[in-house]
C-alpha cells in the first residue's frame, strides 16, 4: 500500500496506479468519509478529459472587420488598468 505524505495546505497526491484504476481524472470529485480512524474515498463524480478541438465556435466575436494581434498594445492596456497602482 503506497503511503503519500500531507503537505502543509492538507494536500496530497493519488498514487498513478490508483487514480488510474479508479478513474481519477483532473476536475473529478471525491467524497471523504470518517469511519472511527479510518477514511475512504469515493469517486462522486467523475469528469471525461476534454479536447481543445470540443470548444471550438464557442466565443464568437461580435466586432466588424479584422484585427490581428499586431493592433493591440498590451503595455497601453497596462497602464489604463485601474488596479495597476504605481506605487
Amino acid at each position: 500500500m503506497p503511503t503519500v505524505t500531507v503537505s502543509d495546505k492538507g494536500q496530497v497526491v493519488i498514487p498513478a496506479e490508483i487514480r488510474r484504476r479508479m478513474g481519477i481524472t483532473p476536475g473529478c470529485q471525491l467524497n471523504f468519509i470518517l469511519e472511527g480512524n479510518a477514511l475512504r474515498v469515493e469517486v462522486k463524480r467523475r469528469i471525461q478529459p476534454s479536447r481543445a478541438e470540443e470548444g471550438y465556435g464557442m466565443l464568437v466575436c461580435k466586432r466588424r472587420g479584422e484585427r490581428r494581434l499586431s493592433d493591440f498594445d498590451v503595455a497601453q492596456a497596462m497602464r489604463e488598468t485601474p488596479d495597476n497602482d504605481s506605487d
